[in-house]
């Protein structure tokens, strides 16, 4: 399963690391996405992963 938001699409990002002395390395952000059921339609339950951004800003529904 990818590392993908299920929400908003979020997913790894990549970049340099750069050392004090200019040394060059590739390194990766991850999301932090969280494995919750949601719920879809407003009806249906789901196990889905959702980046904490989408649940703090309530763009998605708890399944409780």
């Amino acid at each position: 399963m990818a590392k993908v938001c299920a929400i908003c699409g979020k997913r790894r990002q990549v970049g340099i690391k750069m050392s004090h002395s200019h040394k060059r390395n590739k390194r990766a952000w991850k999301p932090n996405l969280q494995r919750v059921k949601i719920l879809i339609d407003g009806k249906t339950p789901r196990r889905v992963n959702v980046c904490t951004r989408c649940l703090r800003s309530g763009k998605v529904q708890r399944a409780l």
